[in-house]
């Protein structure tokens, strides 16, 4: 028989340097997730991505288990890491702080392929520049 869910969210976390400290060990706790044992299973699991911010969502079971899936980075730090850029632009209409090559963009787009919902990369890569476009980065054409 299968387990019955209890709670399913979202959380983001950096791969493989995540801490039970503040912001992630409260979350963990209020939705009845063991800290430390989460901490070590997404840790191991994480751990080539060295830092990298990485989004995961935890699936909590009735006998206080759980599982958890790990996701891509998020599309604005995979943009930002591409482009080497601390962060977006406050005013992305006005300010602009960067600009994304084609080749830039279609890398970006091949790592997140498996999250978004386009069927081909071109309709990913479409997916991506608006986001970029949303951070203050220049698409070329």
């Amino acid at each position: 028989m299968a387990k019955k869910i209890q709670k399913q969210f979202k959380i983001l976390a950096p791969g493989g340097k995540a801490t039970p400290a503040p912001p992630l060990g409260p979350v963990l706790g209020a939705n009845g997730v063991n800290p430390g044992q989460f901490i070590s299973k997404f840790n191991e699991a994480t751990r080539e991505l060295n830092g990298r911010v990485v989004g995961c969502i935890v699936t909590v079971y009735a006998d206080r288990t759980f599982d958890l899936e790990i996701k891509s980075s998020p599309a604005s730090v995979l943009i930002a890491t591409a482009l080497k850029i601390e962060k977006g632009s406050g005013k992305p209409n006005t300010e602009k702080v960067g600009v994304i090559t084609k080749a830039q963009l279609r890398k970006v787009a091949e790592d997140k392929m498996k999250d978004l919902n386009a069927s081909t990369v071109e309709a990913a890569m479409r997916v991506i520049a608006g986001t970029a476009r949303s951070m203050g980065v220049t698409v070329e054409a």
